[in-house]
C-alpha cells in the first residue's frame, strides 16, 4: 500500500506517525462520482478534506489527547477509477477495505458519492459479527432503483439491505413513498429529523438510538445529514437537519458503549464559496476517529 506524505496526508502527519506498518488507522480515499443527480463535485471530496484536515488540531480539548501520535493514521493514495465500470469500481474499493482489514487497519472511507459505502459495509460486513449500520443522511437511500441505475447513490442503503437489514437510520427528512414503504415493511429503524427536533423521542433521543445498534457498528455518514448550517456543500443539502453538537453526543455515546469498527464520510462537493464545508466534514473524521478510540 503506498502512503501519502506530510504535504498530501491526513492532518499533515511526519512520516514517524503516517507510516503503513506504524499506523492503526488507515485512510482510503474513493473518488468516484458516477450517479449524482442534483449538485456535483464529490468526487473532489477525499481531495478536499484531507487538504483541509491540515488545519484541524492534533489535540482534542474534550477527551485530552492526539490521538494521531498515539495510534498513527495513514493515508493511502486516491484509488483511480479511470475506465471502470460503477460495478468494478465498487469491488476495487471492496478489494482495497478488505486489505486493510486483513492487514488489522482501523479503515476511513472517504468519498465521493454516497453509492462507494457498500463496498467498506459489505467488507466491515463479512469481517464483524454482531454489526449494525447506522447511516446518518438526510435520505434514506433505500430506492430500488433511481434514474435507471441500481448502483445509484440513491439506492445504496437498497443494495446494503440485500445483505443485512440492521440499518439504524439517523436525520432522514426526505424521501420517496417506495422508501417509506420500504422502511415499514422490513422494520428498519429510523428517526426521522423532524420527529428528533419535536420531541418525539425525548431529549436524549442519542440513548434511543443507541439502544438500537447491536455490539459491532459501522457507521456512513452522508454529511448532508447535518443541517446546512454546518455543512452547505453537498449534493442535495435539505433544511431541517442534525446539528454539530448533537450529532457528536451521539457518535459520543455509541462509541463509549458499543465498537465502532470502521466508517465512511461521503457527499462533500467542495465550493470555493464555502470552504467552511471541507474544514467541518475533515474535523469530522477526526472527531469520529477520536470517539472510537476514547
Amino acid at each position: 500500500m503506498r502512503v501519502l506524505n506530510k504535504n498530501h496526508n491526513f492532518l499533515a502527519l511526519p512520516a514517524k506517525y503516517s507510516g503503513y506498518k506504524s499506523s492503526d488507522i488507515a485512510i482510503l480515499q474513493a473518488p468516484l462520482e458516477k450517479t449524482v443527480s442534483y449538485g456535483k463535485g464529490t468526487k473532489a471530496g477525499p481531495k478536499e478534506i484531507i487538504k483541509a484536515s491540515h488545519f484541524v488540531e492534533f489535540y482534542d480539548e474534550e477527551l485530552d489527547k492526539e490521538l494521531c501520535f498515539e495510534k498513527g493514521i495513514c493515508t493511502l493514495t486516491a484509488l483511480n477509477f479511470s475506465k471502470l465500470s460503477h460495478a468494478k469500481a465498487l469491488e476495487k474499493i471492496y478489494a482495497n477495505v478488505k486489505i486493510l482489514l486483513e492487514d488489522k487497519k482501523f479503515v476511513v472511507t472517504l468519498g465521493g458519492e454516497h453509492s462507494i459505502s457498500s463496498a467498506p459495509i459489505k467488507a466491515h460486513f463479512n469481517k464483524f459479527d454482531n454489526l449494525s449500520i447506522l447511516q446518518i443522511d438526510a435520505h434514506s437511500d433505500l430506492r430500488n432503483s433511481y434514474e435507471g441505475s441500481k448502483l445509484s447513490h440513491a439506492s445504496v442503503m437498497a443494495r446494503v439491505a440485500e445483505f443485512t437489514k440492521d440499518i439504524v437510520q439517523v436525520g432522514i427528512r426526505a424521501q420517496c413513498i417506495e422508501e417509506a414503504e420500504f422502511i415499514k415493511k422490513n422494520k428498519i429503524d429510523t428517526f426521522y429529523a423532524r420527529d428528533i427536533k419535536t420531541g418525539k423521542h425525548g431529549t436524549n433521543w442519542q440513548r434511543k438510538v443507541t439502544n438500537k445498534l447491536k455490539e459491532n457498528v459501522y457507521i456512513t455518514f452522508d454529511v448532508d445529514g447535518l443541517d446546512p448550517s454546518v455543512i452547505r456543500a453537498t449534493g442535495t443539502p435539505e433544511p431541517g437537519g442534525l446539528f454539530w453538537d448533537e450529532t457528536m453526543l451521539l457518535i459520543k455515546q455509541i462509541g463509549k458503549e458499543k465498537n465502532i469498527v470502521g466508517f465512511d464520510v461521503v457527499e462533500l462537493a467542495p465550493s470555493k464559496l464555502d470552504e467552511s464545508s471541507n474544514f467541518n466534514s475533515a474535523k469530522l473524521v477526526y472527531k469520529i476517529l477520536n470517539y472510537t478510540f476514547r
